[in-house]
């Protein structure tokens, strides 16, 4: 029996470690939480913090798409397809999904905690085998290597004073355990305003300390709302999706732009465009690439990753209310001070310079470059085990997730997906995509035939 490591125990490497067992692989999975299968995502989320996608497009089995509705109603069975459930029980479905995928494959799942310092080719000891190495010294031999990193860690903000990152002021990580509880009452600065600033401005307008809280982004966008339970989306002909252009961003918005207009509902349009993006991305070369992701992604994640209608109802009040500012401006500087943290802005529309004082500053920027955050993707890179995906936002890859070395080839012994193979594709981030390509990478790794004893040696 083949042995198969993944490495990453959230949403990505739940969906991995289930299609592996179901084609007959022994399964070590790696992970440095007490509880794999909740991942960052739905680890530290706190009640009142919803899925960003109804109950219906939830589900981690391909073959089963009404799974985690059935699941929610054996909680709470007025539940329905459109409605949007807190995410503390999605970690709660991923673990039972995890539970469920072991009992269905006695003896083959073993779950290691622990993080991976390097993966490396096991060379003439075990040829076409690969090494694991914890940073606990723990070794695992491998027929095949699954890097489920989920999304990588937050950039630092430009033009940071180096002494705000040991300073209370200054939160780098929102999701540390209590840290948005810690902060000093005063005003807050959210450096940035997509999905974790909703996050963070939820919680802090919970905590009861009267924070006054500005948000501020070079575009000052929030994400829009998704349309409500039970509102019918129009139908989109296929054929005019077919019918998009490929090759030019400019014309491509264009067209979406007249799509929504005569259909009456963008929502839709963008819906029934998730399936077909990938192949539109793939046909922009990477210059053009390169202005979508400078000129346009903005505008086109606030109106894809959108908010649950209840979210989006409460940020409201905190806006009607004063509570919460959205400002569009350019982040000049971040500077300690004895009362906190001084923030320099450039406004979008004014082009004023304000400089003004916060009692704290909440790093709010969400995933950063995967290749310059995560230690252990700069050693592959570093080894040439891998190589960066277009735009360094990734891995690049084959079709199937198997990671591409220095020199192109592959050895398909290594292989990702989700966030990680971002650059490469673009839809490549939320619960269907995952889904999807955890059975085309389980395909592609195929049945294990081979007898191979397991070794996880200490």
């Amino acid at each position: 029996m083949g042995i198969a490591v993944v490495v990453g125990g959230g949403c990505s490497g739940v969906f991995a470690t289930r299609e592996l067992l179901r084609a007959g692989w022994q399964v070590v999975l790696v992970d440095p939480g007490a509880r794999p299968g909740r991942g960052l995502a739905y680890g530290t989320a706190d009640p009142w913090h919803l899925l960003n996608s109804p109950v219906a497009a939830m589900s981690a089995d391909p073959d089963r798409p009404e799974e985690f509705l059935d699941w929610c109603r054996a909680r709470a069975p007025r539940t329905a397809p459109g409605d949007f459930v807190p995410r503390t029980w999605y970690g709660d479905y991923l673990t039972d999904t995890l539970l469920a995928a072991d009992r269905g494959a006695p003896g083959r799942l073993t779950v290691q905690r622990g993080r991976v310092a390097r993966i490396f080719d096991s060379g003439g000891t075990a040829p076409g085998r690969l090494t694991v190495l914890l940073t606990d010294d723990v070794v695992i031999n491998a027929d095949h290597v699954v890097l489920a990193l989920g999304h990588p860690a937050p950039g630092t903000p430009a033009r940071l004073d180096p002494a705000l990152n040991s300073s209370p002021a200054y939160l780098a990580d929102p999701w540390r355990p209590g840290a948005l509880a810690a902060l000093p009452e005063g005003p807050v600065l959210l450096i940035g305003t997509g999905l974790t600033a909703v996050d963070v401005a939820l919680t802090l307008s919970r905590t009861g300390r009267h924070h006054a809280l500005t948000a501020v982004s070079r575009h000052g966008l929030l994400p829009q709302p998704h349309r409500r339970p039970g509102v019918p989306g129009a139908p989109v002909d296929p054929a005019d999706l077919a019918a998009l252009p490929v090759g030019s961003p400019a014309a491509l918005v264009r067209a979406l732009r007249e799509l929504a207009t005569r259909t009456g509902d963008w929502r839709a349009v963008m819906d029934a465009l998730r399936p077909r993006w990938d192949t539109l991305w793939q046909g922009l070369s990477e210059p053009d690439q390169h202005r979508f992701l400078r000129h346009l992604a903005r505008y086109w994640e606030v109106h894809r990753h959108r908010m649950a209608p209840p979210i989006a109802d409460t940020i409201d009040g905190l806006l009607a209310h004063g509570t919460l500012t959205v400002t569009a401006a350019e982040l000049c500087g971040l500077a300690a001070e004895d009362s906190g943290v001084r923030a320099v802005l450039r406004e979008r529309r004014t082009g004023a310079v304000v400089s003004s004082s916060y009692a704290a500053v909440v790093n709010c920027t969400g995933p950063g470059r995967l290749v310059e955050s995560d230690r252990l993707v700069r050693s592959l890179i570093a080894d040439g085990m891998a190589r960066p995906g277009p735009h360094r936002l990734g891995l690049d890859t084959d079709a199937s997730g198997a990671v591409l070395r220095r020199d192109g080839s592959t050895g398909r012994t290594l292989w990702t997906l989700g966030p990680t193979r971002r650059g490469r594709l673009w839809e490549t981030t939320a619960a269907p995509e995952i889904r999807a390509q955890a059975r085309t990478l389980a395909l592609a790794v195929g049945t294990a035939r081979v007898a191979v004893p397991v070794r996880v040696d200490s």
